[in-house]
């Protein structure tokens, strides 16, 4: 360790913090060996300029961490791994900006960067039900909800069921969208400093929101059939991941849904490892696909989330999440503080939609629209490469060459087409590329403007980077 030096200009916050990160970064590049002693605390303080005690710091961050050994008198020394072969990408994401979406949307544009529910009339229904919860609950309205009743459970369950699944009300939560309830589960069952493992491409506004709350970041490896289980166990066996965060069915942006066979192997690998799944079923909800949810193989390690959000309507922000027992208090606490606590009156109104069947009504005729606009999408691109579902309100082109996904990003935007890039979707600094954009059906309001955006699409394919001059 003579000639090593960490480097401390990457990164941010305090000195210690950078320097722990730095040791680690290179212990996963094997830069340090495995079984090599770290440099005395005040030798290193003087290489570095700085005080034995924020080295100090970082050496007890690092054992916090599960890297490194420490003995009076004889020094501190990496631990070795557990399991051979190359090391995962791993990154703690960039949490300083939204990703590469705009904040505020530019004006005038085609909106394919979004898969709300579409627009089918159900402003109609939500304004009158809203109408009577009103009327119905003047006092509740007026105040906190300090008491959750019944039927939200009741609702939550119902929403949930899918195939063989049925949650039982006393394992529900009510939260504020399907991203609360993911949230509230990461920040109630880990502490900052934990791993959360997550696909390279997947919900990535999760992976960022976990990062602003001190969680780290464990990518895994995917392929054409979906996450790997192999390479599951390995990052498990490696980082010990106290999480992992996944879309078995329809998975945004790819659209792969996990085979059964898959599924029952992650289940035992995150049961091997005390590893807790997050099983985040928003867009499975809109699918037939009959294959058992991960709650099925592991229900005592599985939170299943979901809302309305895809399906009925995104504005009224309903959400429910069913977690084994133990974890119930603790998540609807975090809940609470994370988000402020639940309105009675988008609870009590997402209720309502739900038990009383408009919800599965407006499902349907969403389930419907959305079917007609993909069709429009798949007569318009046939002969290039993309993935759909008759039943999910967005498309995974893979781009040919010589397209990159940003600039053919940029490209649509300047024909006026919003869609995403795959940078939007990767949870950490992956040097995997994928070629490939996701854009959505749902948002525009009639299905004459998905023709118009998805042409603009078609021609920017048919044309090639000639048709697109990046300095105009």
């Amino acid at each position: 360790m003579t000639n090593w030096l960490p480097d401390l200009t990457a990164g941010s916050g305090p000195l210690y913090q950078r320097l722990a990160d730095s040791i680690e970064t290179d212990i996963d590049r094997r830069v340090i060996d495995a079984g090599a002693k770290l440099p005395p605390q005040r030798d290193l303080a003087y290489d570095i300029g700085t005080t034995v005690g924020t080295v100090g710091r970082a050496y007890q961050l690092l054992r916090e961490r599960g890297l490194v050994s420490g003995e009076v008198g004889r020094g501190t020394y990496v631990l070795g791994q557990r399991a051979d072969g190359p090391k995962p990408d791993l990154l703690a994401p960039d949490v300083s900006g939204e990703g590469t979406r705009y904040i505020d949307a530019p004006r005038g544009k085609l909106r394919f960067d979004s898969t709300a529910a579409p627009d089918i009339g159900q402003g109609a229904v939500v304004a009158d039900v809203l109408s009577r919860t009103a009327q119905d609950h003047p006092h509740e309205i007026s105040s906190y909800t300090r008491d959750f009743p019944d039927r939200w459970y009741e609702a939550g369950a119902r929403w949930l069921s899918r195939n063989s699944f049925r949650p039982k009300a006393d394992a529900i939560v009510p939260t504020l969208g399907t991203h609360a309830a993911v949230m509230a589960a990461i920040a109630a069952l880990t502490t900052p400093g934990d791993y959360v493992a997550f696909e390279h491409l997947t919900y990535s506004q999760i992976s960022r929101s976990a990062g602003l709350i001190g969680r780290r970041t464990a990518l895994v490896a995917s392929d054409d059939q979906g996450i790997d289980p192999a390479d599951f166990e390995r990052v498990c066996a490696q980082k010990h991941p106290k999480m992992i965060f996944l879309m078995p069915t329809a998975q945004n942006p790819t659209l792969v849904t996990l085979s059964a066979s898959r599924r029952e192997a992650i289940a035992r690998v995150a049961r091997e490892y005390n590893v807790v799944l997050i099983e985040d079923d928003l867009y499975g909800n809109l699918t037939d696909d009959p294959t058992p949810l991960l709650a099925e193989y592991a229900p005592e390690r599985t939170i299943v989330a979901g809302g309305l959000s895809k399906s009925v309507a995104a504005g009224v922000r309903g959400g429910w999440l069913s977690c084994p027992p133990a974890y119930r208090h603790r998540i609807r606490v975090a809940h609470k503080m994370m988000t402020g606590g639940m309105p009675f009156l988008l609870a009590e109104v997402n209720t309502r939609l739900v038990l009383s069947g408009q919800a599965d009504e407006i499902r349907k005729r969403s389930i419907a629209e959305i079917g007609a606009r993909i069709a429009i999408v798949r007569e318009t691109l046939a002969g290039f490469a993309f993935k759909s579902h008759e039943k999910v309100p967005f498309v995974w082109l893979t781009l040919p060459d010589p397209w990159l996904s940003g600039t053919f990003k940029n490209a649509c935007l300047e024909h006026g087409v919003l869609i995403d890039d795959e940078d939007e979707f990767k949870a950490g600094r992956s040097e995997q590329v994928f070629h490939g954009v996701r854009f959505g059906v749902s948002q525009p309001r009639q299905r004459k403007d998905i023709a118009e955006g998805v042409a603009v699409i078609r021609r920017l394919l048919d044309e090639g980077r000639a048709g697109y001059d990046s300095f105009s």
